[in-house]
């Protein structure tokens, strides 16, 4: 996969085509007592640092994506089948569940409890209104539980270099919701020449201290305005991400502590069993058990969701990425979430959200990045 790709997609178009939350206020952000003065660098030297490993902590997150409701479809969830082989109808069903439960995530409030020791352990636990769910990662055993329908999903996770093809290793496991230090990673990653770092005023986020790093785009052909970064004065872990739309002085984008402490948390927390009745699905992630033709939960069956390595158009914050979809496109443009979200356009349908736009042509070519719909469409035509 191109470096381009791997940079900047995951930090700003990724998040809303696989459902990385939003968050617009409810973070205890409050002006915080002067700091001592450092330049950009000696912060994103601070960041850079941090050795912060074991936190327990309260996110909340939402968003103002400009996403439609999706309740309405809330009904589609489906079981994700018993331990053993599945059918395809089963297949199904779990993935429009899957979809459905990210796409929901990008159109509400949520609140999570984070508990992290060591690079092994951690435990996020979603709670929503009348249901709860978890990631529990303890060592190589993972474990992802819903209790709206009482599934989970167990996996033992390879060594580093032993996955299958896409599948998560040790350290890249998927939380569901993203910490502030696993976004702000992402961005911080990716600056370059194209990106204006400064400092904004010192600022305070779960009673902590921090300043607050900015990121802004030195292009005008992009989506983003400018990406805050709160950052613990003490230790340097992000405590807060923001990402602000072009034009917007609300944020589109957040995610941060409300309350954080900095001791380890009890080692029982990350021991997860099951409650009793819970439907169980054995995942094998070793490159022997994975078939390299699935195209895993979420996707249309028949492979119609298998895709190309993306290419990759421009650079920095208005880079596009372009990928095929091979197999029948049906499967996917008649889903009812497809058809809560996208909008007809020429040439195909979009998806157009305040930071991020996502093209499907007719002839099957997926683009993406953080810029409007008209600049997909442009690169799809060239």
């Amino acid at each position: 996969m191109t470096r381009s790709w791997q940079r900047w997609i995951p930090a700003v178009a990724v998040p809303a085509v696989v459902a990385v939350v939003a968050v617009v206020g409810g973070v205890a952000t409050t002006a915080s007592a002067d700091l001592p003065d450092k330049t950009p660098q000696e912060v994103l030297a601070l960041v850079g640092a941090s050795d912060v490993t074991s936190f327990s902590g309260t996110l909340f997150q939402s968003s103002d994506l400009g996403l439609p409701d999706l309740s309405s479809i809330s009904g589609a969830s489906g079981s994700s089948g018993s331990s053993g082989s599945s059918s395809s109808s089963d297949s199904d069903a779990a993935g429009t569940f899957d979809a459905t439960s990210a796409l929901e995530l990008l159109t509400g409030s949520h609140t999570a409890r984070v508990y992290a020791d060591g690079t092994d352990k951690l435990r996020v636990q979603v709670l929503d209104q009348l249901a709860e769910r978890d990631v529990v990662l303890n060592g190589s055993e993972l474990w992802v539980y819903d209790s709206s329908d009482s599934s989970a999903v167990h996996s033992t996770l390879p060594a580093p270099g032993d996955a299958a093809p896409g599948e998560a290793a040790s350290g890249d496991v998927p939380t569901t919701i993203p910490t502030p230090d696993e976004l702000a990673t992402q961005f911080l990653a990716a600056v370059d020449p194209s990106t204006d770092v400064s400092l904004g005023a010192d600022t305070s986020v779960a009673g902590r201290s921090a300043y607050d790093l900015v990121l802004t785009p030195r292009t005008d052909a992009t989506l983003v305005g400018s990406v805050s970064i709160a950052v613990d004065a003490e230790t340097g872990m992000p405590l807060q991400v923001e990402v602000f739309a072009r034009g917007d002085s609300s944020p589109a984008f957040e995610v941060g502590f409300t309350d954080l402490s900095l001791d380890a948390p009890s080692a029982s927390l990350f021991d997860f069993t099951p409650p009793a009745g819970t439907d169980v699905t054995e995942k094998d992630l070793s490159a022997e058990g994975h078939d390299a033709t699935d195209a895993g939960p979420g996707a249309p069956a028949s492979g119609a969701a298998d895709a190309a390595e993306p290419t990759v158009t421009g650079e920095g914050w208005d880079a596009i990425v372009e990928t095929t979809i091979s197999g029948d496109l049906s499967a996917l443009t008649s889903n009812p979430l497809f058809a809560q979200v996208a909008t007809p356009v020429a040439g195909g349908s979009a998806l157009q959200t305040t930071l991020v736009s996502v093209l499907l042509t007719d002839d099957g070519r997926l683009l993406a990045g953080a810029v409007p719909v008209s600049a997909l469409q442009a690169a799809a035509a060239q």
